[in-house]
């Protein structure tokens, strides 16, 4: 017998989904293939969050988020799944542990920041790593760091960093800006902001945080070493949609366009959170896209 709504992916839009599917007694399953949370578990300090007025923990803060759509009635199975299919009226997802069935589906993957790929990015991740200026610039309060890009995200970043760190390196492959000629002028005008242009990364380096990293001019070739306390890379997000991309309707970066409800162009699917058009890859907001998607699936469902 199919379920009712069945939810992809188990970061706070999926939980928030959860949270209210479940409490609209609504037979509810979310699907996580690694760690609950999703990119929250890997913020050490979430302090933008409205009612942690002193912080919660990343990981503590998924918890909780679980442990609220579990008390609700929502079942977390930990597979990945591999295949979604629609046909009479009932959404199928296919996984190593087996397939399920449900009247709606919510899908809720998320984006994964693209990566830089060079050695001690993954292994200072939240100890000096960054890809959310909002989410973290406050612990660089006095700090020198360095922003990787030169897309609108990178600029947009850096100005927002200025607000605490003493300066702001913009590190950018080529020799000319791809950002909008607005927030090229403003963070050309800014005191706190400086650039290297032609340069890549091509290590960051510390100890129990970072402390250097290690450029090389694309032009001479040349590598040098540069302290710097903070590196945040803005070098574009990969949506994680490659599962629905023959299902619905999406914009030219692969996000899933939605309407008001968050419903896509297929009856019945949901998008919410960081994976569907429209977005600005903010907690708060993909909790409240989980609610409305959940809100739009349970008048779905009631409607068949």
């Amino acid at each position: 017998m199919a379920h009712d709504i069945l939810i992809l992916g188990a970061g706070p839009a999926g939980l928030a989904a959860g949270i209210y599917a479940g409490r609209g007694n609504m037979d509810t399953v979310i699907f996580e293939r690694t760690a609950v949370g999703g990119q929250i578990s890997l913020t050490n300090d979430v302090e933008n969050y409205p009612g942690f007025p002193n912080g919660v923990g990343g990981q503590e803060l998924a918890d909780l988020f679980l442990k609220q759509a579990e008390k609700f009635g929502a079942g977390l199975v930990n597979q990945a799944v591999n295949e979604i299919s629609k046909s009479d009226h009932i959404f199928r997802v296919s996984g190593s542990r087996g397939q399920w069935e449900g009247k709606s589906l919510i899908f809720a993957c998320g984006a994964d920041p693209r990566r830089l790929e060079i050695p001690g990015e993954k292994e200072f991740t939240g100890r000096g790593v960054s890809y959310c200026a909002t989410c973290d610039g406050f612990f660089f309060r006095g700090k020198h760091v360095m922003v990787v890009g030169g897309g609108d995200a990178a600029l947009e970043e850096g100005l927002f960093l200025t607000r605490f760190a003493e300066t702001v390196t913009i590190v950018h492959r080529r020799d000319r800006l791809r950002a909008s000629k607005i927030l090229q002028n403003r963070a050309f005008k800014n005191e706190k902001i400086s650039f290297r242009w032609d340069t890549v990364l091509i290590q960051i380096c510390g100890d129990n945080t970072v402390t250097y990293v290690k450029a090389k001019n694309v032009k001479t070739e040349q590598v040098e070493e540069i302290p710097i306390d903070g590196v945040f890379v803005f070098v574009g997000h990969i949506p994680n949609t490659g599962l629905v991309k023959n299902l619905v309707e999406m914009d030219e970066q692969g996000l899933i366009r939605v309407n008001e409800s968050m419903q896509s162009s297929l009856p019945g699917l949901f998008a919410c959170g960081d994976c569907r058009s429209g977005t600005v890859r903010q907690m708060v907001q993909a909790a409240g896209d989980g609610a409305t998607a959940a809100i739009g699936a349970i008048k779905y469902v009631d409607s068949l």
